[in-house]
């Protein structure tokens, strides 16, 4: 007959069958809840990524419409908030170029209080002084150019556009500021030009009294007085020739 185990034995036998199971047990644990913690920071971190960029996209939208619709304030509110006041709309424009193109002067003077660049070029090229210009809106001309809004980007010329949209308070006063008359656009037209195809009678009567060249042809040969006759324009014609324009 075998001998009976003691009761200590017995004991001892079963904490030595119990402690590794509570030390892995109490492990596997601990792993599970650093687990749980690391998974709950990749998934705050993976909805970060994806809710960001569209609260960044939603506060540009914002932006973009509030200069749309000159809304000076708010357009304040959200630079202050962080957006750049060098922002273009999805066209290209600088919101300082949008808000000149349209005459918003308030919008205007929030943008350039907000540093904004007043030489940002669209993509053809046309920078906000350029705009204004060409809509006559003289007062945003002038507050470009204390700003140091260039007269002669290259290219066309704020002058060019003025003389094109028949605006001659913005025409005398770019004049003033040392506008070159005869500046050329990339083909050779010239502001002369420009009043002739436009029709722009007093204009056109402005840059030949302040010394308009009338000898001046574009890359294709064609002067003012060429101008003047197609478009049946005999006044000018006459003006032209008296002025000393050559056929």
């Amino acid at each position: 007959m075998s001998p009976r185990k003691s009761p200590v034995c017995a004991m001892c036998r079963s904490k030595r069958s119990q402690v590794p199971r509570r030390r892995i047990s109490f492990g596997c644990s601990r792993s599970i809840r650093m687990l749980g913690r690391r998974m709950r920071v990749l998934i705050w971190l993976l909805l970060a990524i994806a809710v960001v960029p569209a609260m960044a996209q939603q506060v540009y939208e914002d932006l973009i419409a509030a200069v749309a619709n000159d809304r000076a304030d708010e357009v304040k509110r959200l630079i202050a908030r962080g957006m750049d006041a060098n922002s273009v709309d999805p066209n290209g424009d600088s919101l300082l170029f949008t808000t000149a193109r349209n005459g918003y002067r308030a919008t205007v003077d929030v943008l350039l209080a907000a540093k904004a660049n007043v030489n940002a070029k669209n993509r053809v090229g046309d920078t906000p002084l350029m705009a204004a210009a060409l809509n006559g809106h003289l007062e945003i001309v002038r507050k470009l150019r204390t700003q140091g809004a260039d007269l002669e980007p290259r290219g066309w010329t704020p002058l060019i556009y003025a003389a094109t949209g028949g605006h001659d308070d913005i025409v005398a006063y770019l004049l003033d500021q040392g506008a070159n008359i005869d500046a050329q656009s990339p083909n050779g037209t010239t502001a002369l030009m420009m009043a002739i195809r436009e029709g722009r009678a007093s204009t056109f009567d402005l840059l030949l009294r302040r010394g308009a060249d009338v000898q001046h042809r574009n890359e294709n040969g064609v002067s003012a007085l060429d101008w003047a006759k197609r478009g049946n324009e005999t006044a000018m014609v006459d003006k032209l020739r008296r002025a000393g324009a050559k056929d």
